[in-house]
Parts: C-alpha cells; structure tokens; sequence
C-alpha cells in the first residue's frame, strides 16, 4: 500500500502496466487508478527482447505511444497514484524501447508515461 504520507506520482499507463500480474511483480501490489487519455500521440506495437519482460507480462509485442502532435489523436488508460520507489521500478520494467515523459491528461492534471523516443532526423533513423 502506498504510504499517505509520501506525494503521490502520477502514471499514465495504457499497456502492460495495467496487467495485474504485471503490477504484483513490479510494485508488490495492485495499483488503483483512473481511466484518463492524452491527446497528441497514436498507439503503435514494439517487439520487446527482454525476456524478464516478457515472461511478467506475458507477450514479446507491447504497446507504445508514438507522438504526432495532433490534438485529434487520443489515447485512453489509466492514471496511476505510485510512489518514487514505485516509479523507479516502472523505469527498470520498461526496456530502452521506452522513454519517460511527463504528459498532459485529457483531465487537465500531469503525469509520467512511457514513450518512444523522438527520432533524430539528422541520423535516418525512426522509432519504429
């Protein structure tokens, strides 16, 4: 249980950190949250090749939150209440696949997510 006393984190999640099993085995508990969405990113599939990461969450292709700047692109999930060790372990679970951003939620507030990194167009390369 997260301890009251400690701010809360906010988390945006709309892949495999919502997964119970992935949640007792990152954060030792079920996390409660709220449904919420971001504007400005579609969701795409990465491979994962971590194999920890994909025996906890049960697949080798995962979500992931492509930026496109467009208000009209929306994607829905859930706002979790974490704490900083909480946070440190979502950043261990997530593979280098990811990035984490601090979002604008549809309801107004803040939050870390995990999404692709930007690509560099001076190096050719792309995030998928």
């Amino acid at each position: 249980m997260r301890d009251p006393s400690e701010p809360a984190i906010r988390l945006f999640s709309y892949g495999t950190l919502q997964q119970a099993d992935v949640q007792r085995a990152n954060f030792g508990r079920l996390l409660a949250g709220e449904a919420d969405a971001v504007t400005g990113y579609r969701l795409s599939s990465v491979a994962i090749d971590d194999p920890d990461v994909v025996a906890e969450s049960g697949s080798a292709v995962h979500p992931i939150l492509v930026p496109t700047g467009h208000a009209a692109d929306l994607v829905t999930g859930t706002v979790f209440l974490i704490t900083r060790a909480e946070l440190e372990a979502a950043d261990d679970y997530e593979t280098d696949a990811y990035v984490r951003v601090e979002v604008t939620l549809v309801s107004g507030g803040q939050a870390w997510a995990y999404v692709a990194p930007a690509a560099d167009p001076s190096d050719g390369s792309s995030t998928l």
